[in-house]
């Protein structure tokens, strides 16, 4: 009598387990993590071990800028400490990805606040989790003549927007808000570099939007 076997999807416990690692990241299904975790197996081991001692750094070093809390090496990161940037612009946007999305377009040389995200009652996100406070703080201490509200172009975002325009009632400079070349629902790094810039260069005062 022929016995029915399970099936072994791999014939390594430890490639099940790297596969099982690797398709948790974003992005990643398990077709991709294998093909990721083959390409592993078949480099030098020593490719395998750059690898998992840059993730390890990253993990253990990478600080926030304890002024603009954007993700840094240092205390104060090198857009801060760069001497030739325009300390009087500072931009607002909702995380890290929004600063390396502005960057890609060389059409900024202000300074950033990173808020680490947007309003949004329905996952929990209230105006205290996010570094609102630290940014009024920032135009008590610094001279800052304009301050950009370059959030997503969504409910969250504008409610957002809102928010810090309200709690900027005292701020002598200008508010402005980046142009709409973004499509409304967009996250910043998903605009083009052209698209982003533009809006950035065409920003508009935010009472007038």
């Amino acid at each position: 009598m022929q016995k029915n076997y399970p099936m072994a999807e791999y014939s390594s416990i430890l490639l099940e387990k790297a596969v099982e690692e690797l398709s948790k990241l974003p992005g990643i299904g398990r077709k991709t993590a294998l093909r990721l975790a083959i390409h592993l197996l078949n480099e030098d081991v020593a490719v395998s071990e750059m690898l998992a001692k840059s993730i390890i750094d990253m993990r253990s070093n990478i600080v926030l800028c304890k002024r603009c809390h954007n993700i840094s090496d240092e205390e104060i990161c090198s857009i801060c400490s760069n001497t030739r940037r325009d300390n009087s612009i500072l931009c607002v946007v909702a995380d890290m990805r929004d600063v390396m999305a502005i960057e890609r377009t060389n059409s900024f040389n202000g300074i950033y606040h990173v808020l680490g995200g947007v309003i949004n009652p329905v996952e929990g996100i209230s105006p205290s989790d996010l570094k609102i406070e630290e940014l009024i703080e920032r135009t008590h201490n610094e001279e800052i003549k304009e301050i950009i509200l370059a959030l997503p172009a969504t409910i969250e975002g504008d409610t957002t927007n809102f928010y810090i325009y309200r709690m900027l009632k005292d701020f002598k400079g200008e508010i402005t808000v980046i142009a709409k070349g973004i499509s409304v629902g967009d996250a910043l790094e998903y605009a083009d570099e052209i698209t982003l810039g533009r809006s950035i260069m065409n920003r508009l005062p935010f009472d007038s939007k």
